[in-house]
């Protein structure tokens, strides 16, 4: 996967405009009625119609360029999501991820932190996260996979696999054959 290195010294007036444009939905989605017309368009302008049908984010949430991330169908996100969406966050359909889950596709250069490092987040079909977790760059959740409450995943999760702890490690796969 390839690591794409951003350097916020040089970040240009499209990209000043459209993240300060992020805070100013963010802010206002997490002061408003949740399931609520208002709430709704908020959402829309916020992911740019890269939010399927029948999903469900529940503020407050947090993060930054939303520009660069997709919610499939009848996803559920609960309360306090931090994504931090540089380097990409895709969440494919039947998703659920748990309150206080952070996901985390950028981080910064340890020798020039003025450069962030980012490589993309893909949460599969039907995965679960569990409450708190941390999902870092670069990390694929594999198909109805679980992650454990407050586990932080470094590497890849395969279809059908548990995880848990800090790091995470598998500690049983799924029965595919169980799912319709």
């Amino acid at each position: 996967m390839e690591e794409i290195r951003v350097d916020m010294r040089e970040r240009d007036a499209y990209d000043r405009k459209i993240y300060a444009k992020h805070e100013e939905l963010v802010f206002k989605l997490n002061q408003t009625m949740p399931r609520t017309e208002e709430y709704n368009k908020i959402l829309n302008e916020l992911f740019e119609g890269r939010m399927g049908e029948d999903s469900f984010l529940r503020a407050p949430l947090a993060g930054a360029a939303f520009d660069k991330m997709t919610i499939g169908n009848r996803v559920f996100i609960n309360s306090n999501l931090l994504a931090m969406a540089r380097g990409g966050i895709t969440i494919e359909d039947d998703v659920q991820i748990a309150a206080n889950v952070q996901l985390l596709s950028n981080n910064h250069d340890p020798y020039d932190r003025q450069v962030l490092l980012c490589k993309p987040i893909v949460i599969k079909q039907g995965a679960w996260i569990g409450a708190g977790a941390s999902i870092m760059a670069g990390v694929t959740i594999g198909k109805y996979a679980i992650v454990g409450a407050a586990s932080v995943v470094t590497h890849d999760v395969g279809d059908y696999d548990v995880v848990v702890g800090s790091p995470a490690r598998i500690i049983k796969t799924l029965d595919a054959e169980k799912f319709q």
